[in-house]
């Protein structure tokens, strides 16, 4: 009966129920509210769904993330998913994925919409300065203003680059957050800053663009950007790499395999071991607050730019762009296109707009890397 006794008691001390502390708890309730909108609501499931899933089994089994502590451990699963975020390889891999399935025509046929990507880059400047104010140091403040960008890559790589990794967790749950919540977040903005006259705009389609302009177009945005900012060359080069194999016509194998297969890999690796970083004890805390609340001001900042920025070339063109596509201008790619549309639509069902649409929202995924590479130059990293 003894021997009976101390096995159940064993069992028992290992289980979760007697390790477990009230934040983990919590976490598990967040993670378990993640995977609901992600299954029950379909905000961006191929992200929710792993990072919600790495958050609920790190609260459970926090060892799932631990290091190696010496000779007689080999460490967590979810640690070695982790280093590949360390070292920028998953958030390289993700851009170059975004870069095969993407048509950069809509930008190459109208230049002008990387002004308005350019324009919903100063919510990611205004946070770096609030978050400065708020007593971050610069490096710190600068990880967590880019989630303005809404790019959960980025996102990563820069707070990596600037040896932000203590923050890491937090930064990359709120950037994939808010793209899955680009739904809900950025209509009440757009409908507040335009007027119906606005809304019911409809644009002239846009010209076609030849074959010959989309191989250039990767090469020479990869020799220009990456010149001027050699550090951004990881993300731009991989971004324009992948646009190029969709693009260059004898390499389908390669667009097959980096916009599929490699992709929905990396993308589940990288889900669950951001997911894994958000262990009750390590989440829980004052800062995370203030993370979370700065990367919603600037990604509300960032919207509301773009569409006033919309709204302004509206006024300069006479009335031939639809300032709702200026919300697309961060770098959702494409969720915060499909929303242009589908506020355009609510006001005029004959309205197209996601094309013209996917112009700014192309830009702002390489100006947001081109901020994140300013970042870095600034820092001499």
């Amino acid at each position: 009966m003894e021997y009976i006794g101390n096995t159940l008691y064993n069992l028992l001390n290992q289980s979760a129920f007697a390790n477990l502390n009230i934040k983990n708890y919590i976490m598990i309730f967040v993670a378990l509210f993640f995977l609901y909108l992600a299954i029950a609501h379909d905000f961006e499931p191929l992200l929710l769904v792993p990072i919600g899933f790495g958050m609920l089994l790190v609260n459970i089994y926090p060892d799932i993330i631990a290091g190696p502590a010496g000779a007689g451990s080999s460490g967590g699963l979810f640690y070695y998913f982790y280093k590949l975020d360390e070292w920028s390889i998953l958030p390289s891999l993700i851009f170059m994925g975004v870069g095969a399935m993407t048509d950069f025509g809509p930008l190459i046929a109208n230049p002008s919409s990387f002004l308005m990507g350019a324009a919903a880059q100063f919510g990611i400047f205004m946070a770096y300065f609030v978050a400065m104010g708020m007593g971050f140091n610069d490096k710190a403040a600068a990880a967590i203003s880019i989630i303005g960008g809404a790019d959960g890559p980025t996102s990563i790589f820069l707070a990596t680059k600037l040896g932000q990794t203590t923050l890491l967790g937090p930064i990359a749950v709120a950037a994939y957050s808010y793209m899955s919540l680009v739904p809900i977040i950025q209509p009440p903005i757009m409908r507040l800053l335009t007027t119906d006259k606005e809304r019911h705009i409809k644009m002239a389609q846009l010209r076609p663009v030849s074959k010959l302009e989309k191989i250039l177009f990767p090469i020479i945005v990869t020799l220009v950007v990456s010149m001027i900012l050699p550090t951004t060359a990881p993300l731009i080069g991989m971004l324009m790499l992948g646009n190029l194999f969709r693009e260059c016509g004898v390499t389908r194998q390669l667009e097959e395999t980096a916009g599929n297969a490699l992709m929905y890999i990396v993308v589940i690796i990288l889900g669950t071991s951001v997911g894994a970083t958000t262990s009750g004890e390590a989440f829980l805390q004052k800062t995370t607050i203030y993370i979370t609340i700065l990367g919603l001001v600037a990604f509300m900042f960032g919207t509301a730019m773009g569409v006033v920025f919309g709204k302004l070339m509206c006024v300069i063109t006479h009335g031939k762009v639809n300032p709702l596509i200026g919300s697309a201008g961060v770098s959702a790619v494409p969720m915060a296109a499909r929303v242009s549309q589908k506020v355009g639509s609510e006001y005029d069902p004959t309205n197209f707009l996601l094309m013209h649409a996917m112009g700014p929202n192309v830009a702002g995924v390489i100006g947001t890397a081109v901020v994140a590479g300013t970042f870095m130059a600034v820092f001499g990293i």
